[in-house]
């Protein structure tokens, strides 16, 4: 067990290590030996679990989507908002999500990672509880789930590397904001709008009150 254990931090050492260096380099420019550097461990560790840059950029890109875990909400709308705020919000800090999004949006990949993977899981899963927003009566009859899923993903990319650009993502929480303020009279009902909570800070809230994973 203890040498099961120790495996187990090592691969997460590994991990975000390699996110931290994917970010400030991306793919191409990326070592296997910046990696090793900074994640203090052996080559020999590191290829025990990643037998090649490949393969440690795409368990990187896997890590992904449970960043956007949140408490679930009786309002699923509400539920998909605190989804990206709270990914807005640990894109401040986290190195191995800063990572993941990096090479998500790289086009040097080699065709051996599959950077597109994170955009048809969040699309996977954000249709589901927009389905179910349809399903409660949050959404106007005109919705298209899988249509409107898609269109916040993609809004979502664009604005996160325009933040990160400009301000190094510290304006991220407020342009989602007024992403929101733009998408949700388009698709709640108006009954819904006032009740639904896209301040720049409600990531803020939702992290103070959940202990991150």
């Amino acid at each position: 067990m203890a040498k099961q254990e120790r495996a187990i931090r090592t691969r997460r050492a590994i991990l975000e290590a390699a996110g931290a260096v994917f970010d400030e380099h991306g793919y191409t420019s990326t070592t296997i030996s910046m990696v090793l550097e900074r994640a203090e461990v052996t080559k020999g560790a590191l290829y025990f679990h990643f037998p090649s840059k490949e393969s440690l950029a795409q368990a990187v890109l896997d890590e992904q989507v449970p960043f956007g875990t949140v408490p679930e909400q009786p309002c699923k709308l509400q539920e998909i908002i605190d989804m990206t705020f709270v990914v807005a919000q640990r894109l401040l800090t986290d190195s191995l999500l800063r990572g993941s999004v990096r090479l998500t949006v790289d086009q040097a990949t080699p065709p051996g990672v599959d950077h597109t993977g994170p955009f048809r899981q969040w699309g996977e899963r954000l249709t589901v509880l927009m389905e179910q927003a349809g399903a409660q009566g949050e959404l106007l009859p005109t919705v298209k789930p899988r249509d409107t899923v898609e269109l916040l993903v993609g809004g979502f990319a664009g604005i996160q590397l325009m933040s990160r650009a400009l301000t190094d993502r510290a304006d991220l929480a407020h342009r989602i904001s007024v992403l929101w303020s733009h998408i949700l009279p388009g698709i709640a009902v108006p009954g819904l709008l006032l009740g639904l909570d896209s301040r720049a800070d409600r990531g803020v809230r939702i992290l103070s009150a959940v202990p991150v994973p």
